[in-house]
């Protein structure tokens, strides 16, 4: 969880720094888009909240933080689901690979949390 978390830190301040990149590298549209660029840079504070969060937190406070990235993640893959004809099949099915073995890897640590 500890290398989940700091990854979500680099991709979220990747993301902030260069929105116009990311959602390239995820999507292949070009072009300016102010609105693009922001959702972007939305999706980038809510990773570095995240991880930021897990990594800064210890004890009861990385379980709260782990139940709320699963909720993220799991959201995130039901969304690539449901979207799957709007974007390019590779973007569609790396985005929700990525978001899908991240809610795994959430469920796994939530559900030791619980077990003990």
């Amino acid at each position: 969880m500890t290398n989940l978390a700091r990854a979500r830190v680099a991709l979220g301040l990747a993301a902030f720094a260069a929105p116009k990149l990311t959602v390239k590298l995820m999507t292949s549209a070009g072009g300016t888009d102010p609105g693009r660029d922001y959702v972007a840079r939305m999706f980038a504070a809510r990773e570095i909240a995240l991880g930021a969060g897990y990594l800064l937190s210890d004890g009861p406070g990385r379980r709260l933080w782990a139940r709320a990235g699963l909720l993220v993640d799991s959201l995130d893959t039901v969304s690539g689901l449901r979207t799957r004809r709007g974007l390019p099949l590779w973007a569609t099915a790396g985005a929700t690979a990525v978001a899908g073995g991240a809610a795994a890897l959430g469920a796994a640590k939530v559900a030791r949390d619980i077990l003990r």
